[in-house]
């Protein structure tokens, strides 16, 4: 941890999110008719990692995590695993992410009774062969607090990837006295479980960078569309065509630099840029465009309503792709 004093207090600079997630539950009282509640946050947090381990955005000493807290019934526990890794399956789908997934069992080091450890190991197991998924058994290596579900990513050069992780937890809400009243009208203690996908967002960008080798798909392109006009006098026509692609909802950028269209196609090349819309005399005079394909180069004139079909197709083809 990075730890600083004021006032003669010690301060730990916040190097993990659940407490706050608890004490946002703990901010009111609780019936269990609002479970389960699923609190969700991007939380910057802090590692004091040692310098010779800090590597690129695959380990920084602040990240950006995507935490969510989820506080249930012990009879909703099953279901809402199941529903995670319904969500986690769907986010590594959509990127193309092959994944293996490891149970981890209770460390030497750990807190809370057997009781508690059995029943909640014995859910996480329950819920994976329900829905019959394959698992390996990683013996000892669950957190301090309860025993979790780790999705393992495979990258383009077949690198494994921890990123996801179904963590349930009886302990902390013990420590920090959370309560909700049932229906016999008593206090009982919620279940508590964390949860990530991506786990670091700065790590699993850098992953996906090297995973496609920077040529992102088109609905993941920062930039989807470059116009790259030939000359100055096309460039009220190439600022129209932009507009247009706007107020669609595509990504463009319009290059209105005085250089040579030999480098400023070579340019947005080297940038990966799924698409290319060169302007010159002739397409103005055609109300048309010529399209370079990233992959195929040329692939002729279209029309700009003909373009924008076109890569609403290839959009529409991925989302059929990650809804299945």
């Amino acid at each position: 941890m990075y730890t600083t004093k004021i006032d003669e207090v010690d301060y730990g600079i916040k190097p993990m999110n659940c407490p706050g997630g608890m004490l946002v539950y703990k901010s009111k009282m609780h019936s269990y008719k609002d479970l389960p509640i699923r609190a969700g946050e991007l939380g910057l947090v802090h590692r004091h990692e040692k310098s010779g381990q800090l590597n690129g955005l695959f380990r920084v000493r602040c990240f950006t995590q995507d935490d969510a807290h989820i506080f249930c019934l012990p009879e909703q526990i099953e279901s809402e695993i199941i529903n995670l890794m319904h969500l986690i399956n769907k986010v590594y789908s959509m990127f193309g992410f092959k994944y293996t997934v490891e149970l981890s069992t209770r460390p030497e080091d750990s807190m809370g009774s057997d009781e508690d450890w059995e029943m909640a190991e014995g859910a996480l197991r329950k819920a994976l062969e329900h829905e019959n998924i394959p698992y390996e058994l990683n013996e000892g290596d669950g957190a301090f607090y309860g025993p979790k579900i780790d999705f393992h990513i495979k990258d383009c050069l077949g690198r494994d990837w921890q990123c996801g992780t179904i963590q349930l937890d009886f302990q902390m809400p013990e420590r920090f006295d959370l309560t909700y009243i049932g229906e016999d009208g008593e206090k009982h203690r919620p279940v508590m479980l964390h949860r990530v996908i991506f786990g670091s967002i700065e790590r699993f960008i850098g992953i996906l960078i090297e995973h496609y080798a920077g040529a992102f798909p088109l609905w993941l392109s920062p930039v989807q569309v470059k116009i790259i006009p030939i000359a100055d006098r096309q460039l009220d026509y190439a600022k129209k065509l932009q507009e247009k692609l706007n107020k669609n909802g595509i990504r463009v950028e319009l290059d209105e630099r005085q250089e040579k269209i030999g480098y400023k196609i070579r340019e947005a090349q080297m940038e990966k840029v799924p698409y290319m819309l060169v302007v010159g005399d002739k397409e103005v005079e055609a109300n048309v465009a010529s399209v370079r394909d990233r992959k195929e180069g040329d692939i002729g004139q279209m029309n700009i309503d003909d373009f924008i079909a076109k890569l609403n197709d290839e959009l529409k083809s991925s989302l059929e792709v990650v809804n299945g």
